[in-house]
């Protein structure tokens, strides 16, 4: 589902990303683990068309995001890490303009903003100014507007940051449901404990490289995956 191929991304002199290169299968939930700085971020607009780079390849559902960014775009959904919403728009308001975007009709688009918003205890709230929402009533509403048009891979950048206990419950549920209808997520997280719970399989940048990746077993053996995080980013 998607294919990052000797990825390198500068920042003048400095290597973002040295030459990484992940695959992330339909069906896998793949976490992307390392301390701040390491090129989690860089990684994932790159993955979601948004950052460009100087080296490598990136295929999504076996097409390149560097020569069809706008037929990747569409089959994606990207969130970042800060939820950067229009605040003069209302939730629903919000909603239906990413509907009309991606062209869902008017019944799919009912249905779908109903059980996410639904599922995230959101529905009650659609009718605000996003300018009134928290944090996590925000990241909420990203959420649902990444999964209404039924994307085949999502990518989230600490996509459980903000989000109250319920909500992130929510989320883990929904994020292995898509991946059951042959979906794949890659996401990045510093919550070591849902990954290792979460994840089919998992990687570890560090200062820009792939330092380790497989399985979630294969990464961590008889040890948690905090630990075997630890060990590898002090080398």
């Amino acid at each position: 589902m998607l294919k990052i191929e000797n990825l390198t991304k500068r920042y003048g002199e400095k290597k973002a990303v040295d030459g990484l290169s992940l695959h992330i299968e339909s069906g896998e939930i793949y976490g992307f683990i390392g301390h701040n700085g390491a090129g989690k971020t860089t990684t994932l607009k790159a993955c979601a068309g948004i950052l460009g780079f100087e080296e490598g390849e990136i295929f999504v559902d076996g097409v390149s995001v560097r020569k069809e960014p706008l037929a990747c775009k569409q089959k994606i959904a990207y969130i970042p890490d800060n939820p950067d919403l229009y605040p003069f728009m209302s939730g629903i308001r919000f909603l239906h303009f990413i509907a009309d975007i991606f062209q869902i009709g008017a019944k799919e688009r009912g249905e779908r903003i109903k059980k996410y918003a639904d599922a995230f205890g959101l529905t009650a709230d659609l009718a605000l100014p996003i300018s009134a929402y928290s944090h996590g009533m925000k990241q909420k509403l990203a959420l649902i507007s990444a999964l209404i048009h039924e994307p085949k891979l999502v990518i989230m950048d600490e996509p459980f940051v903000g989000l109250d206990p319920k909500a992130a419950h929510t989320l883990k549920e929904l994020m292995r449901e898509l991946c059951d209808k042959g979906g794949a997520i890659f996401f990045s997280t510093h919550v070591l404990e849902v990954a290792e719970k979460l994840c089919d399989k998992v990687a570890i940048i560090k200062d820009g490289k792939l330092i380790k990746s497989g399985t979630m077993d294969e990464v961590k053996g008889d040890d948690s995956l905090e630990e075997v995080f630890l060990e590898l980013a002090e080398k």
